[in-house]
């Protein structure tokens, strides 16, 4: 464990980092007043000079304190919550010493967890969510989301960089948290929230609103205060906050413009006389094939000015702006066929590859890049000759086959 590590580990120093960033804050506020009494008092100007030096009284910081700073104005990945998904089960996500002690939380995100600590559990398996579901899209894919062995950005450097790959994880991220809390409120696992109950009434189509419908304005809510703190603290006025906030709010609308509709009929033996209808929630599985088909028709944007405002237009003025449901990106993403470590990129060796598509993605020749692939027969067990037994299995023979598997070579 390295020292800062170490640091941020100790509960010595929970809450030091928002203290200290206020402390100069003040410090250069009373550096500026007091320039303006040394240019209204030249006579002063030695001894006003001397009180702006930095000091034990004015800023007493030591060693550590000092990294801590460092660390505290760090450029850090808004994705950085996703790590939460590293952590035990059986470690805690909520509460004032908990809350300072978990890595990859902006300052603002550790408020959150401390004012809002009931809602931590859902935040930890929103970011479970997320690894297995970008894994599942791209699963055939030069980039397949794998992630680093350590550390706080769990896919690697590559989301330092405004790619298509990070505007992915963004949405998918924002949509995870939405949908994770909304479930945590129709099951009764969180006080603030229950089911939605402003759906009521007699729907255009003649059914009943009734039942428990999801109350995704809640989780929508918590997702927008949580996911899109660290870009507000940054400011909206540079390509990679706007990127950002874009994209998280592309995630959330994928579940908005997506949402279903559940019923149940009554009457005399399952007549349907009148039905009563809920909304839920499309599948996840379902945003994020949504999302992945946003990622495959993204635009590339850069940084304009409208007027007063900074915005992203298209980088090519003959595609049409894109919609609020639309992923952007800043930068061209690599080709993720050489192993990097530095950038958490595993490359493609070794990876099995589809020998008999030369045009899909998974397909040999794209997804081995240069150096091609190598075939072979190799042994699998696979299940064969099932059957159902009453009442209520089902029972299956073990069977060997000889298949012909493709790997990339190295």
């Amino acid at each position: 464990m390295s020292f800062l590590t170490y640091l941020l580990s100790t509960s010595r120093y929970e809450g030091t980092i928002p203290r200290l960033l206020s402390q100069v804050r003040q410090n250069k506020t009373a550096g500026r007043q007091d320039t303006k009494t040394t240019t209204d008092k030249p006579h002063r100007q030695t001894r006003q000079t001397d009180s702006l030096m930095p000091t034990a009284s004015t800023v007493n910081l030591t060693g550590p304190l000092l990294l801590l700073l460092l660390w505290a104005t760090h450029h850090a990945m808004a994705t950085n919550w996703l790590s939460l998904a590293r952590l035990a089960r059986s470690r805690p996500v909520s509460g004032s010493g908990p809350c300072g002690r978990l890595r990859g939380l902006s300052p603002g995100q550790v408020g959150v967890c401390r004012a809002r600590g009931e809602v931590m559990e859902s935040v930890r398996r929103a970011a479970e969510m997320v690894i297995e579901e970008c894994q599942h899209q791209f699963r055939n894919r030069r980039w397949n989301c794998s992630t680093t062995p350590r550390g706080v950005n769990i896919f690697g450097r590559v989301m330092n960089q405004g790619t298509r790959e990070a505007a992915f994880v963004h949405a998918l991220a924002s949509a995870a948290l939405a949908v994770a809390v909304t479930r945590g409120c129709s099951r009764g696992e969180l006080e603030r929230c229950g089911c939605d109950r402003k759906v009521r009434g007699v729907s255009p189509e003649g059914f009943q609103w009734s039942g428990c419908s999801d109350n995704l304005s809640y989780g929508v809510a918590f997702s927008q205060t949580f996911v899109d703190e660290p870009e507000r603290a940054k400011g909206l006025s540079s390509g990679r906050p706007l990127m950002n906030i874009h994209n998280n709010e592309a995630g959330r609308k994928a579940i908005l413009h997506n949402m279903q509709v559940e019923c149940k009929c009554h009457g005399v033996s399952g007549s349907c006389e009148l039905r009563t209808c809920w909304k839920v929630m499309p599948p996840f599985r379902r945003v994020g094939a949504v999302l992945k088909e946003r990622f495959d028709g993204a635009t590339e944007v850069r940084l304009s000015r409208v007027g007063s405002r900074t915005v992203l237009l298209p980088k090519d003025p003959q595609v049409k702006p894109p919609a609020a449901r639309d992923l952007l990106y800043l930068a061209s993403s690599p080709d993720f066929c050489r192993l990097d470590p530095d950038n958490g990129i595993p490359g493609t060796a070794g990876r099995r590859c589809n020998g008999t598509s030369r045009l899909a993605p998974d397909g040999c020749e794209l997804l081995c890049c240069g150096p091609g692939f190598r075939s072979g027969r190799a042994e699998v067990v696979q299940r064969c000759s099932c059957k159902f037994s009453w009442c209520c299995s089902v029972r299956c023979q073990q069977c060997k086959n000889t298949v012909l598997i493709h790997t990339c070579k190295e």
